[in-house]
């Protein structure tokens, strides 16, 4: 299956979206640079494992909320516009697959910043993602908006 299949029917599948009246460009350089560790909660690590400029199989290390480390490998960068990636590696076990796509459009009066979360869990761990699935919808959603409050301040 591949990255874009995965992102439309993934078990469990988030999408965000918030408008903002920053540009598009300064909405990219927020999500290609190391500002959200110091902004959104939930990353609490980030730090890119290839040298610039980015591109399809740039590789990144992200920690959230300080237990789980991901590995990330990029296979869609539209510069300026979108990115995709899948995780290769997690220090947890009980994520079969996870994948995320970043879009950046502009807008007449800013842009508009879209996040979808794709993932498949372990048969063990699919009844607790269940139950955490509102809770992770409200910390997307969060996430985004407090991206909007420092670009847009």
């Amino acid at each position: 299956m591949s990255g874009d299949v995965f992102l439309r029917s993934a078990p469990f599948l988030y999408v965000s979206s918030v408008e903002t009246t920053a540009p598009a460009e300064r909405i990219w350089e927020v999500l290609t640079g190391e500002t959200l560790v110091h902004w959104v909660g939930v990353f609490t690590g980030l730090r890119w494992l290839s040298p610039r400029p980015f591109g399809v199989g740039t590789e990144r290390e992200v920690t959230l909320l300080g237990v789980l480390t991901a590995r990330e490998r990029f296979f869609r960068w539209d510069e300026g516009r979108r990115y995709t990636f899948g995780a290769v590696e997690a220090s947890l076990p009980g994520l079969r697959r996870a994948a995320e796509d970043w879009t950046v459009e502009s807008t007449p009066s800013g842009s508009r910043l879209t996040w979808t979360m794709a993932i498949e869990a372990t048969p063990a761990v699919t009844p607790l993602l269940r139950v955490a699935s509102p809770v992770i919808g409200l910390v997307t959603r969060r996430a985004l908006r407090t991206i909007r409050a420092h670009v847009s301040g």
